[in-house]
Order: C-alpha cells, then structure tokens, then sequence
C-alpha cells in the first residue's frame, strides 16, 4: 500500500470542490484585463486610437512616432492594473505559445533615475532566438536572429502580471516561423476574393471577415493521478492500461450532471476566460468518462486562433489550483472516445451578412449558393491538403476510429440542399428563357429557408459538414492549433472564388450573359464536378472506404502518408500564388511536422519500453515469487497431491512467465527497429520507419502488459488503472 498509485489515490480521496470568489455577472468583467476599444479610448490619445483602429479596419501601417504614444498608454492601462511585466506572446510551430518576459523598470547607465519605460520600439519589435524553435531548416543553430512584430489585430491582455502583446515571429531572412502570420496572409486572401464575389449583389460590400467558433474538448484528470503514471507524464496519453469494465457503453457520461469538483473548476475557468475577454458560452459532459467540452461564441478567425491558444494555457494554469490535470491529447485512454476540436467556419460581410446562411429573397439565396458551392468546390479539389493540415501522430489514433471523423474528406450538405443542387444542375447549359428565369428563381433559388439548421439531420461522421449556416471541419484535433487548418481552410476557398470570379466574368465578357446567368452556369458545372465528395451516409463504414476509393478520394490513414500533400507542386503553388507562403516556408513546415511525428513516436517507445521493463516486468515477477512460494508451501503439506491442489497456480505461474518473456522480447526488436529507423537520414523515410516499423510493437507490448494488469495481484500492482483515473471524481 506504500506505492505511488496507492499514495495517490489515498490524497485523491480528500479532494472537495474548490471555493473561489466569483463575480455577481459575467457581462460585468468580461474584456476586463484586455487593451480593447474601451481602453484605448480611455488610454490613448485620439490619434493614437485611431491610427489602432484603422490599423486593424484597413491593414493601415502604424508609423514609429504614433506607436510610442500607443506604447505609453498601453503601459499606463497595464501599471494601473498591477501589471510589472510585458512580452511579445506568440505561437512558434511548437504547437504551443511562447513568452520572454521584461520588466518595464529601467534605469539610466550608472543606475540612477529608475522608472517604468515602454516604448514603440519595444511595442512594435522584439528579437528572440529564432534558431532555437522549429524552423524546418530555415535557421542554422549559430544563425540565432529572429523577429515578433505587434499584431494590433488581435488585442494585448493581461495575464497574472504580465502584458501579453500578440505578435507574429519571422526570421532574419523574413520567412514566417510561426503560424500566425501565414493565417493573416491567408485571412487576407479570403477577404479580398469573397469582397470582389459579394460585390455582384451588394456594392456596398467592402470587407468580408472569415469567423471561427471552436469546440474545445479535453479530460480532466485528478493531478495526482496523473502524476502516478509516467507515460502521461512524458507523452500525455496512456501507453498500456486495460480498459475498465464499465466505460462509456451505458451513455451515462455524455451530457450528464457535472461533477462537483469539475464544475468549480469550469466556474473558475470561464471567470478567467471573460477577464481575457475569450467568451466562452458551453460546457458539458463529453461521452467518454471524465471527458468534457467548451465552447465560444464565434469570433472573427486570427482572434478565435489566439483566443483557442490562450485558452490552452490558461485550463493548465486553472487546473493546478482545482488539483487536476487537463489532457488534450487526442486519444489518451484505450477503448472511450478521443477529443476532438471542431472548428466551425463561416464568412460575414462589414455589412452584417453571414454570407453561409440562406437569405430571405431569391437574390440572397443566389449569394448564399455561390459561397456554399465555392466552398464545396474548394474541398473537392484540395481535400488531400485539407487533410494534411490536420496530420499528427495524436488525431491519427483519433481519426477513423469509430468516434469521430474518417481519414477520408468529405462533405455532408444534407438531403434538403442535395436536392435543390440536383435542381440547379439540372438547368439548361447558355442563356436561360424568361420561362427558365422564372422557374430557376422561384423552384430553387427562392425556396431555400432562412434557416437550415433543423432541416436535415446532422451527420457526426463526417468531417466536414454543413450545419445550417456554417461548415463545421470536425476533424481538427484537441491538441492543434487552429490555425493550421484555418490557413488551409481559408486558402483554398480564397483559390476557389478567383477561379470563380474569372469564369463568371469571362461568360459576361463573351458569351453575353447576364451576371445571374453566368453565376447559375458555373454554379452548375462545378455542382456536376464536384459529386464524389458529397457523401450523406456513415463515414466508419466499410462500404463507404470501398465506395470512396471507387470515387478516387485519398484515404491517407498516417502523418507520414498524409503530409506529403503539403509539398505537392499543387499546394506549393496555391500557396505561393496566393502570398500566403513561399516554397521555403511551405517546405519547412512539412520537415518540422515530420521531425514532431518522428520525436513523438521515438518518445513513446523509449516510454513504453522502460514502464514494461521497470514497472510491469518487477512487479510481475514480485506476483510470481509469492506465487512460486504458495507452490513450495502447497507441495510441503500435501505431498503427492500437490499436482491436484497446485495445478491452477502453476499455469498462472506459467502464464506469467510468458508474457514477461513477450514483453522483453518485443522490446528488444522495438529498440532495434529504432535503430534503423534513426540511422535514416531522409526525413520522410525516417517518420514512415517509425510508423511502419516501430510504432506497431508499441500494441504488441501493451497487449502483454495489459494482461499481466489482469492477472497480477490488485494489491501488488503499481500502475494507475483505468478504473482509477476515468471514474475517481
């Protein structure tokens, strides 16, 4: 009863809801601790203010002179809060953010004068070292120079006594190392295509804002717990560990009573969510136990990137207080359902149209149809690269797996919007007669409902679905950065409306076509290209693999396999073309994403290999000697009979023996395929070894562990069991 496990289960007993002071109304704090539009107009001199705004509304540079009065009184808004510190936050390809925290005291060269000094310079720029992050070989390690620039986009914050500026990082040669900055760019592109679409039906149109609302899915774990089991540790997932008796087959879990001390822990939370001005608005059980989810209310897509980042940190930072542990990743125990972090993407206009959402009159139906077509299109064409953006070694034990959506892109629309496509296609091809006018707008244009929401069921196996007035990419792992898929997302629809735009100008320019004639033309080829990724049915299905490979979709199960699609000559050209990133950068991604799914899975087995040596082998056979014991006692008292009176407990002795013998074994031909697989210089053939070659021992060893979890004494056993984390509240 001395072991860590029992140590902590012993102090997880004791665990009571924590008490925290929590605001009258969450109106009332909400953007309490961030630099928005009323603490600018409170801190800023009116110039200052503006040059912000028209920073933010139009792309406006923000000259040196202007950003130290910005600077100033930023710096008075943080000191009258406390704050004592600022830094340059932003999202390195680490997959998590990063900070380098100065203080605002200064004083002169021979330490006289002390005072509290930011200034635009420092505001604007910062230099952290660039070759110390991911880089895809863009830096050398002696090439240390690096860049983050101020985003006045996405406003500063306040968190514990610091000043959060976010910023995008870049290299001493210019090239993007950060995700932020190839999502502005592609933020940018969208925005410049659907303003030029929406213009066919409203001139006023002047900006179109891609929006973003995530679902946030995570575990909660009791910390010590957690702390017991040394591959959620190191990896942030269970290797081994027999599933319990009761998981989630009961549906008992999914939208259940919170438990008392998960629900303190949410209070908590979403109370610090509304000072950083993140305005979070769902919360629930999840399916799997000790599962649950949070959800925003839609935000314009670079904030809800920042926002979801933060956020990250910040259900970290609450869980130390309430003693528990969150884990995102995105498969952390065998046999219950993953975590996933649906990304719901729309488009609005400066007007306040959302432009994926039916209007009320033919003309607006016809806008609505152009974008959700578009949008359609743009997956059919781009569907292995919007799989590649969601490839990690994490969602690839996720994907498929009978919870959430198949490796196979797809697009779900519905039975009411597949029938009103099959009317469109179904229009004659050229100049339409007044008859056909009539009946196009009346039969399928204008007999599209304001709202879809409740007209078609929704399809959780898909991937990409339409849900009404949005698209929701279900496939987006819990552990990602948003902005990964929201580059990809928004670049490829940005393509798809200029290639648009040029059909339908060049059937104006020389077929004479009227503008609506024209859009329904094109409309309806690509309703008639884009077939095979419109699917309806159940995506886990066998017969919908076989049907999807029929169609020519790919099916790319692994990172290894899915990543190549970034450096295709495709992508690389949508992406250059588009200025959201050159080769290099292109290129670099795609080698740091390799080198991540190669480290992950070379932990795991270095992990894996020593809890099975350390901890399941010792225990193991500490089980079998009591056992051998109880054999040579029997044998002294019962003599001849022993052989009678003995047997069971010689084949559990045996059966013992045999999976200790299959653990070292695969162990030993693990670390071998690892060898091989480190000896290999290419990136790609290097991951893919580790896939194909070392990752399937890591199964092989946890079959044999988890029997001996089933077989050895419960007593004696020094893992946390299954049983334990997902069901000790």
């Amino acid at each position: 009863m001395s072991t860590l496990r029992f140590q902590a289960l012993k102090e997880t007993a004791g665990r009571k809801p924590v008490k925290f002071e929590e605001a009258d109304r969450k109106s009332t704090i909400f953007g309490a601790n961030v630099f928005n539009e009323k603490a600018m107009k409170q801190f800023l001199t009116p110039d200052a203010f503006k040059g912000v705004k028209d920073a933010i509304q139009h792309g406006t540079k923000i000259d040196r002179k202007l950003a130290d009065y910005i600077a100033m009184g930023m710096k008075e808004w943080a000191l009258s809060k406390g704050v004592t510190h600022y830094t340059h936050w932003f999202q390195p390809l680490t997959g998590t953010t990063a900070e380098k925290h100065d203080a605002f005291f200064e004083t002169s060269y021979d330490g006289s004068d002390p005072v509290e000094k930011f200034g635009g310079g420092q505001l604007v720029q910062q230099e952290p070292d660039a070759s110390s992050f991911p880089n895809g070989g863009i830096r050398n390690t002696f090439e240390a120079r690096g860049y983050t620039a101020w985003d006045p986009t996405s406003p500063a914050f306040i968190f514990g006594s610091t000043l959060c500026i976010p910023t995008v990082f870049i290299s001493y040669t210019g090239e993007a190392l950060d995700y932020k900055t190839p999502l502005l760019r592609a933020l940018n592109a969208v925005d410049e295509a659907a303003t030029d679409i929406c213009k066919y039906f409203d001139k006023n149109v002047k900006k179109v804002t891609a929006t973003l609302g995530w679902e946030q899915e995570y575990f909660l774990i009791d910390k010590a717990l957690a702390e017991s089991r040394p591959d959620i540790i190191m990896t942030g997932r269970t290797l081994l560990g027999h599933t319990s008796a009761k998981g989630q087959q009961l549906d008992d879990h999914y939208f259940g009573s919170i438990p008392s001390r998960v629900l303190s822990y949410m209070r908590d939370l979403e109370q610090e969510c509304m000072y950083l001005g993140i305005p979070v608005k769902t919360r629930h059980n999840e399916v799997a136990p000790n599962q649950f989810e949070l959800a925003p209310i839609f935000e314009e897509t670079n904030l809800a990137v920042d926002h979801n980042s933060l956020l990250m940190d910040v259900m970290q930072k609450v869980a130390e207080r309430h003693d528990f542990r969150v884990l995102f990743h995105e498969k952390p125990f065998k046999g219950v359902n993953g975590s996933g972090k649906h990304n719901n993407w729309s488009m609005a206009t400066d007007t306040g149209v959302n432009l994926l959402s039916p209007g009320k009159t033919p003309m607006s139906n016809l806008q609505f149809l152009s974008f959700f077509i578009n949008t359609i299109k743009a997956v059919n064409d781009y569907e292995e690269l919007l799989r590649a953006s969601i490839a990690t070694a994490s969602n690839d034990h996720r994907l498929g797996a009978n919870e959430a959506p198949p490796a196979i892109i797809s697009v779900f629309i519905g039975q009411q919007l597949t029938k009103v496509l099959a009317e469109l296609e179904g229009v004659t091809k050229g100049k339409l007669s007044p008859e056909e006018k009539t009946d196009l707008k009346l039969n399928v244009v204008g007999k599209i409902p304001d709202v879809l929401l409740d007209n078609t069921d929704r399809n959780r196996t898909s991937p990409f679905a339409f849900t009404g007035n949005k698209f929701e990419f279900r496939a987006v792992g819990s552990s990602a950065n948003c902005a990964n898929a929201m580059t990809t997302l928004n670049s490829i629809v940005a393509k798809q409306l200029i290639e648009f735009k040029k059909e339908v100008d060049e059937l104006i320019a020389t077929k004479g076509l009227k503008k609506d004639e024209a859009i329904f033309n094109v409309l309806r080829e690509y309703i008639k290209q884009t077939k095979n990724i419109l699917f309806e049915g159940d995506g886990y299905s066998d017969a919908w693999e076989k049907e999807a490979k029929k169609r020519g979709l790919s099916n790319h199960k692994t990172t290894p396999s899915a990543l190549k699609a970034k450096v295709s000559e495709k992508a690389l050209d949508l992406f250059k073309e588009l200025n959201v990133m050159n080769h290099v950068e292109v290129e670099a991604r795609y080698e740091i994403e390799l080198e991540e799914y190669t480290k992950k899975i070379q932990i795991e087995g270095r992990v894996l290999g020593d809890i099975a040596r350390n901890h399941v082998i010792p225990t193991a056979i500490k089980y079998q000697n009591a056992l051998i014991e109880n054999v040579k006692g029997l044998k002294e008292i019962f003599g001849n009979d022993f052989t009678k009176i003995g047997k069971e407990q010689i084949v559990l002795i045996k059966e013992i023996s045999e999976h200790i013998e299959g653990i070292n074994t695969k162990v030993e031909k693990m670390i071998d395929a690892r060898k091989k697989a480190n000896a290999l210089t290419d990136a790609q053939k290097m991951a893919e070894a580790y896939c194909d070659k070392v990752k399937p021992y890591f199964e092989d060893i946890r079959e044999h562990c988890d029997k001996l979890e089933l077989l050895v004494d419960n007593e004696t056993w020094t893992l946390t069991k299954y049983r334990e984390m997902l069901f000790t509240k």
